[in-house]
């Protein structure tokens, strides 16, 4: 018999553990694909990574193992939080949608996916943004004999002097301080954009979701995936998030331009505008420069996805069958 609907508050425990699992998992990965997502050639003092394993193994030599997990306290905070409200608005999403269309919630067409997931990130991004930019400033924080190196000669005398973060709630503290309330929601606007990312993704998701439970009699087309093999769980969480990365991959590289400390004018180019930001990719980089970071991107996101659905699916079945019991 199948389980029966899985309350709110089911979704957003079961959002919040796969998000926290999935975070601390990857993290690495995450501080990498940020470093070359910003590597612009412009004076900074972060040193020129030639790849995805360079830069790990070039962080660990000269700011130590730590270095790869900064920012974890705004990341793990983050992905708990953007996971847990992130599951629970999309799952009400969805039983609006599906009593508009007039069925189930499995039984909704791709558009009707597509719709609830924009509408759950849109809000999650509202809410989770500062963390994001806290995240992004302290992951770009050199750390150990990596911070000794700093702007070349030529422009250090025209570099402002930069305030050292001493963790998230220091990062917090001063951003406002230098650069006000807005300063938490730089990138925003891309951010907003890459709402298009999770439901691109999750539209996917739910059609892999269906063709798996047809292709392995897992049982109605509105069964929930507990029915389907964690394999097959897996490996829809995994594609989905590989097409949805293919899509917009060039809006996160001009978001985490935007969310990094700009320099001052005339050191080197500032990302204040997405539209701006975009062009001076463009110029300097080519598109090419667009894509900075995919490599580490991709072993960081696809993994990551696959471990967070998994997870979401067997925590969220596990609390419906106890508040079924407990019924």
């Amino acid at each position: 018999m199948r389980p029966p609907p899985s309350p709110p508050r089911a979704h957003a425990l079961a959002g919040c553990a796969a998000g926290l699992v999935a975070t601390l998992a990857l993290q690495p990965l995450d501080v990498v694909k940020t470093r070359l997502q910003v590597q612009d050639g412009a004076a900074r003092a972060l040193p020129l990574y030639r790849g995805t394993l360079h830069a790990l193994r070039t962080v660990a030599a000269t700011e130590g193992a730590a270095a790869l997990y900064a920012g974890l306290g705004p990341a793990l905070l983050g992905a708990g939080v953007s996971w847990g409200a992130y599951f629970a608005a999309y799952s009400g999403a969805k039983d609006r949608w599906a009593a508009r269309l007039g069925g189930g919630a499995g039984e909704l067409p791709p558009g009707a996916h597509l719709a609830a997931a924009a509408e759950a990130g849109a809000a999650v991004v509202l809410l989770t943004n500062p963390l994001w930019v806290v995240k992004t400033r302290m992951q770009l924080q050199a750390r150990g004999r990596a911070a000794a190196r700093a702007v070349p000669a030529g422009a250090r005398a025209a570099a402002p002097a930069r305030t050292r973060y001493r963790g998230a709630v220091s990062a917090l503290r001063s951003i406002v301080r230098d650069e006000g309330l807005a300063g938490l929601y730089r990138g925003l606007l891309p951010s907003l954009l890459l709402v298009s990312h999770g439901a691109v993704q999750f539209a996917v998701y739910e059609e892999l979701k269906r063709g798996a439970r047809g292709a392995l009699g897992g049982g109605a087309p509105d069964a929930p995936a507990t029915a389907l093999p964690t394999a097959a769980v897996a490996a829809a969480g995994a594609l989905s998030k590989l097409a949805a990365t293919a899509v917009t991959y060039p809006t996160q590289v001009v978001r985490a331009r935007m969310q990094q400390r700009q320099l001052a004018a005339g050191v080197g180019p500032r990302y204040d505008a997405p539209l701006a930001a975009l062009r001076t990719v463009l110029a300097r980089e080519g598109a090419r420069g667009l894509y900075k970071g995919l490599a580490p991107t991709l072993l960081r996101v696809v993994p990551q996805s696959a471990i967070t659905l998994v997870v979401y699916e067997r925590v969220v079945g596990a609390l419906s069958l106890l508040a079924a019991a407990a019924a």
